[in-house]
């Protein structure tokens, strides 16, 4: 699929004006040109703008163009997206969970968090995805990838919550049975536009999960969305760690397990269709402390990495991507700045945002939303949902899953 340009020829045909309607001595909003009215429709919330879709035919129309859609993009508020699934459903693993809206209310000098349980989205409605475990791999432009895994599931999903549309990929050729590692990137390519999915089937891995030796089987396969097949890449380079890697400019990233690279990032380019290394951070030693977990993130437009200690949890941020000289070491959260921090150093926490006044959103492994401020050196608790929790940051959009024409696009 491609993003499509700022063009009034996008426009419905059912919302041209008739111009006699306009000399009516009882106009009404829909006598406005379409143009006008996307500019005021596409500065309402989300919730609101869903209403008016339900409001009139023309609104309607207008509301699933894709001129509205780059348009309301464009204007979309940073919102966080939140996959929440209870704690019996953990236990069971017979639902799916539920994915959760998170507005962002974001000024230099107040900010806060809210979750309107109407915009919720709960992935039980499909059919497909019922009695199974779900994870997000990312989110772009509105859409988001998410892997079906377990027993008997090993299949990728594509959905939008804003227009409550999802769809499935076909089966990829190497299907997850037993034991395996699956790396995922999910984003578009910036000069193709496309929208694609890259997935690594990282088999036959050493019994001992003490080992560093590497899977003797990694292969990669890449989904253009709208061409309804996967395409193998071939073998794989790197031995990654985390199955989602966050996109940025045209990649997704991830780190490396390998200790022989001389860099610790990897990325693919989704317009070669190419995996690279990637300048990482200067490795951090400790002395007296072990090293636990490293997790990517994007911050505020830029890549950033974190490493939890024992005893600290350490955030660098590249401040010019691609340039190794950026890294940039942000904030140190220290464990002595709070009794109550110590169970922080001993579970990976993920950063998915942050904000204007320089506060840091990060999820404590999948328990916590937590809040981080530099300033005051805080960290507290956003007490919004209770566990288990997976968070990424998402911008709302109307981009349709039914103009990807080799798909079928279902609604839940």
């Amino acid at each position: 699929m491609y993003i499509h340009t700022y063009s009034h020829h996008t426009l419905p045909k059912s919302t041209h004006i008739n111009h006699k309607i306009m000399s009516s001595i009882n106009p009404s909003m829909e006598d406005l040109p379409p143009n006008i009215m996307v500019d005021i429709l596409t500065r309402l919330p989300v919730k609101t703008i869903i209403l008016c879709k339900r409001a009139c035919k023309n609104w309607h129309n207008l509301i699933l163009s894709s001129y509205f859609a780059n348009i309301q993009l464009s204007r979309s508020p940073p919102s966080l997206m939140i996959y929440h699934e209870s704690e019996e459903h953990m236990t069971s693993y017979h639902r799916a969970g539920i994915l959760k809206l998170v507005k962002m209310e974001d000024e230099s000098d107040y900010h806060r968090l809210h979750h309107d349980p109407v915009m919720s989205l709960d992935l039980n409605h499909a059919p497909a995805l019922r009695n199974s475990q779900l994870l997000p791999v990312g989110s772009i432009n509105g859409f988001i990838c998410l892997w079906q895994f377990g027993t008997n599931f090993d299949n990728t999903y594509i959905c939008n919550p804003i227009t409550r549309e999802y769809m499935i990929l076909p089966r990829q050729q190497y299907y997850r049975e037993g034991y395996s590692i699956i790396a995922y990137g999910f984003g578009v390519g910036l000069q193709t536009k496309e929208y694609k999915v890259v997935r690594t089937f990282q088999g036959d891995i050493p019994s001992d999960p003490t080992s560093r030796s590497r899977p003797r089987f990694l292969q990669s396969e890449v989904y253009t969305l709208g061409t309804g097949r996967w395409r193998s890449l071939g073998h794989c380079p790197y031995w990654r760690n985390g199955y989602g890697g966050p996109y940025l400019n045209g990649h997704p990233h991830w780190t490396i397990i390998d200790q022989d690279f001389p860099e610790k990032i990897c990325a693919f380019n989704f317009d070669n269709e190419t995996f690279n290394l990637f300048p990482s951070p200067p490795i951090e030693t400790i002395e007296g402390s072990q090293m636990h977990f490293r997790s990517l993130g994007v911050l505020k437009g830029c890549l950033s990495q974190s490493y939890t200690f024992d005893s600290q949890f350490t955030i660098w941020v590249m401040k010019e991507y691609g340039i190794k000289n950026s890294w940039h070491r942000e904030v140190v959260i220290k464990q002595s700045i709070s009794p109550d921090l110590d169970w922080v150093m001993w579970e990976p926490m993920y950063l998915i945002e942050g904000l204007k006044d320089g506060t840091f959103l990060m999820v404590y492994w999948e328990d916590q939303l937590m809040v981080y401020c530099p300033e005051t050196k805080t960290m507290e608790d956003t007490k919004i949902f209770d566990r288990y929790i997976w968070g990424m940051a998402y911008r709302p959009s109307f981009f349709r899953l039914a103009e990807f024409e080799s798909e079928r696009a279902l609604m839940f």
